[in-house]
C-alpha cells in the first residue's frame, strides 16, 4: 500500500504541473492550497532581515519616531563602548530634534530612512511611496548633510512595489532578525535575555531610541555581544553592497 505521505507528494507534483499548464480553475482545497501558497511566497520580493556572513558581525539599529529624552543616554553608552550604529529617523522626529539629529552624525552613527509621516506603506500607492521617501531623504540631507542609503519601513510593513522602488532609488530596504520588543516595556533583564539568546552571525537587532528600559539594557546587551566575540557595525558595513541576492527568508547571501 502507497504511503499517505507518498500520496499527497505524487498529488502535489501532478497539482504543480496543472497549474504551470493553467489547467487548474477555481478554489483549490488541500494540498493544492498549500502549493500556490508556497508558490506565492516565493514571488515575494524580501528586503533584508539578516545577513549570511562567516564572520562573527551583527549591526544593531535604533528606530526613532517619538520623543527623545533617552536618546543622549543611548549615544553615551554607545560611545563608552566604542560602537557605531545605525539611526533611522522620521520626519516628524527629525525636524523636532535637529541639534540632536545632527549629534547623532557628530558622534560617527549612521542614519536611514524611516519615512517622512511614518505611515503603512503597503497601503499607499507608488506615487505616495516615492514622495515619503524623497521627503524624508531631502531632510536628512538638509538637516544633517548625511547622504542615507537605507530605508526600514514603519512598521515593517511592504510589498513588490515598495521593494523595487527602493531598489530603483538606490535604496537597501532593511529589517531585522532579532526584535529587543523595547516597544513593549520589557524589563532591561527580559531585554538582555532576549536579544543575547536570539543573535547570530549576520544578525540586525531591533531598537527604539525611546524604549522605556532600552538604555538600562543596553550595557549588558553589548557586553554579552562582545564577550561572545561579536563585532558590532552599523548595517551599511555589515550587508554587501553589490552581486548579491535576498532569499525568500529575508536573508541577504553573495552571489556564488
Amino acid at each position: 500500500m502507497i504511503d499517505l505521505r507518498q500520496r499527497l507528494g505524487r498529488l502535489g507534483l501532478l497539482l504543480f504541473g496543472l497549474v504551470l499548464m493553467g489547467l487548474v480553475v477555481g478554489p483549490l482545497r488541500g494540498p493544492a492550497e498549500l502549493l500556490v501558497a508556497v508558490m506565492s511566497g516565493a514571488n515575494k520580493l524580501k528586503p533584508i532581515y539578516a545577513v549570511d556572513t562567516p564572520e562573527a558581525k551583527i549591526a544593531i539599529s535604533f528606530d526613532a519616531c517619538w520623543g527623545a529624552e533617552h536618546t543622549p543616554t543611548l549615544l553615551a553608552i554607545l560611545k563608552q563602548h566604542n560602537i557605531k550604529t545605525t539611526f533611522f529617523l522620521v520626519n516628524i522626529w527629525l525636524e523636532k530634534y535637529p541639534e540632536l539629529a545632527k549629534a547623532i552624525v557628530a558622534e560617527g552613527h549612521e542614519l536611514g530612512l524611516h519615512s517622512a509621516s511614518h505611515p503603512d506603506f503597503a497601503q499607499l500607492s507608488e506615487e505616495q511611496m516615492e514622495k515619503e521617501l524623497r521627503e524624508n531623504k531631502e531632510a536628512i540631507e538638509r538637516i544633517t548633510g548625511f547622504q542615507p542609503i537605507l530605508f526600514r519601513p514603519p512598521f515593517g510593513s511592504y510589498n513588490n512595489t515598495l521593494i523595487r522602488l527602493t531598489q530603483r532609488m538606490g535604496l537597501h530596504p532593511i529589517q531585522w532578525d532579532v526584535d529587543s520588543l523595547d516597544w513593549k516595556d520589557l524589563s532591561a533583564r527580559q531585554m538582555e535575555e532576549r536579544v543575547l539568546s536570539r543573535v547570530k552571525k549576520g544578525s540586525i537587532v531591533l531598537f527604539h531610541n525611546n524604549g522605556k528600559h532600552t538604555a538600562e539594557a543596553l550595557p549588558g546587551i553589548l557586553q554579552g555581544l562582545q564577550g561572545r566575540g561579536y563585532q558590532i557595525v552599523p548595517v551599511s558595513e555589515l550587508i554587501y553592497q553589490d552581486n548579491y541576492y535576498v532569499d525568500v527568508n529575508g536573508i541577504q547571501r553573495k552571489q556564488p
